[in-house]
This record gives C-alpha cells, structure tokens and sequence, in this order.
C-alpha cells in the first residue's frame, strides 16, 4: 500500500548528494569532533529506537491508520531521516559507497535466498 504524500524528491536525489548536503551541514557547525563511527552508529540505534517507538504494540490495521494521519506520518518521516542522517554521515566520513554496498548485499542475499526457497517464507536461510 502506498501513501506517498507531498514532493517526491526521492525521484531527483541520489545518494551523493545527500552525503555532501550533510557533509556541509556538519562541517558549517563543527561537528566533525563529535562524529566518529562509535558514535554515529549509537546515533543510528537510538534514531531507529524512536522510529521504532510507533509502532510498538500496534496493530497492522492501527499501523496504516498512521500512515494516513499526516500529523503521525510527519513523526514517522522525521525519525526515518534521523536515522538515515546518521547512516549517510557515518558513509560519508569513512567513504563507504552505500550503493555499491547495498548492491553486493542484495546479490549475497539472492544467494542465500532464491525464490524457489524463499518465495512467501520468512524463515531464515539455515532454517528448513
């Protein structure tokens, strides 16, 4: 179910950009000193806590009427940014090429799970 909202920048970013616009974000404040990579994957944890936070106890029925709440999806939208803030800042300070990373994990998961196996399962690769 989709419940796009608003401008559809997703269509006219990549990945690069996002990385530089926080890179000057970051460095116009200084930040830099307090962004090792303890620390940004702490800030992705935390942020994903919080993101986590509305759904916890809901029902899938309870969950899409969130989603259609523009006050609950803003919250929604603003902790998936935190968490990628603190994802693509973490890429750009140790020059991690996330595209490149997401593209090997995705071709090592079609290996541990091809469809002939995994079609409508959630079972783990090692589980029979």
């Amino acid at each position: 179910m989709c419940f796009a909202i608003g401008g559809r920048m997703d269509d006219k970013t990549n990945v690069h950009e996002l990385k530089e616009k926080i890179k000057k974000f970051c460095e116009d404040r200084e930040w830099g000193q307090f962004h090792g990579a303890k620390d940004l994957a702490i800030g992705i944890t935390t942020e994903s806590s919080e993101l986590l936070e509305h759904f916890r106890f809901k029902s899938e029925r309870e969950i899409e009427e969130m989603f259609k709440n523009t006050g609950k999806r803003e919250h929604i939208s603003e902790e998936m940014a935190d968490v990628l803030y603190f994802l693509l800042r973490l890429a750009q300070k140790y020059n991690i090429d996330l595209t490149t990373g997401l593209n090997k994990k995705i071709k090592k998961n079609e290996e541990k799970y091809p469809i002939e196996k995994a079609k409508g399962s959630n079972k783990k690769y090692n589980e029979e």
